[in-house]
C-alpha cells in the first residue's frame, strides 16, 4: 500500500467511523477500489482503528474522566461504577469471539465484497427495524440494564464481520425487543 491509497483508505476511515454504517467495510470497499490488498492491509486497519479509539478518548476526554473519577473515588457502589461494570459486561461476547474466533474472524477479511455488500445490507434493515421499532413502541428511552449490555455485546461480537457496524448494531439491539429470558 502506498502513501497516496494510506491517505485515502484513512479518509475513509475518519468519514464512516462515526457513522452508523461500517468502516471496516468500508475500507474493504475502499482496498478493492485501489486495488490493494496483502498482509499490510491488516496491520493498516489495526492503526487506523486504534486511531479511532485514540480520537474518541480525545473527543469524549471529559466523560471518561467522569468514569474514572467515579468509579475509583470511593469503595462504595454508585452509578459510574455500575455503567462500567455494564460496559465490561457487553464486551464479554467480543472477548470470547476474539479469543476463540480469531482465525475465523480474520479469514472474512480480504475474501471479495459479497460478504461486505450482504452485511451492509443487514446493517441497513437493523436500522431501519430499530427505528420501526422506536417509533412502535413509543417510549425507546429506557436505562440500559445488564441485560440490554449482554444483548448490545452480542451484536458488538456480531459486527466484527466486515460490513456489520458496530455503530449501527448497537443501538438497533437495545431498541428491539429483549427477549424475557436471557
Amino acid at each position: 500500500m502506498n502513501w497516496l491509497q494510506a491517505l485515502i483508505l484513512g479518509i475513509v476511515q475518519g468519514l464512516t467511523e462515526f457513522l452508523p454504517v461500517s468502516s471496516s467495510g468500508h475500507l474493504e470497499i475502499g482496498q478493492a477500489l485501489l486495488g490493494s490488498s496483502g498482509e499490510d492491509n491488516l496491520t493498516f486497519a489495526i492503526v487506523v482503528h486504534t486511531a479511532t479509539v485514540l480520537s474518541t478518548l480525545v473527543v469524549l476526554w471529559r466523560e471518561v474522566a467522569q468514569l474514572f473519577q467515579g468509579t475509583f473515588a470511593t469503595p462504595r457502589w454508585n452509578e459510574e461504577k455500575n455503567y462500567v461494570a455494564k460496559i465490561l459486561v457487553s464486551m464479554i461476547p467480543v472477548f470470547i469471539v476474539g479469543m476463540f474466533f480469531k482465525d475465523t474472524v480474520e479469514s472474512f477479511f480480504g475474501k471479495g465484497l459479497l460478504l461486505v455488500g450482504i452485511c451492509l445490507l443487514v446493517t441497513a434493515v437493523l436500522l431501519m427495524l430499530s427505528e420501526w421499532m422506536t417509533k412502535k413502541r413509543k417510549s425507546a428511552g429506557h436505562e440500559v440494564g445488564y441485560k440490554d449490555a449482554i444483548i448490545i455485546g452480542l451484536a458488538q461480537a456480531c459486527a466484527v464481520l466486515p460490513g456489520l457496524s458496530r455503530y449501527g448494531t448497537s443501538p438497533a439491539a437495545r431498541r428491539m425487543p429483549a427477549p424475557d429470558r436471557l
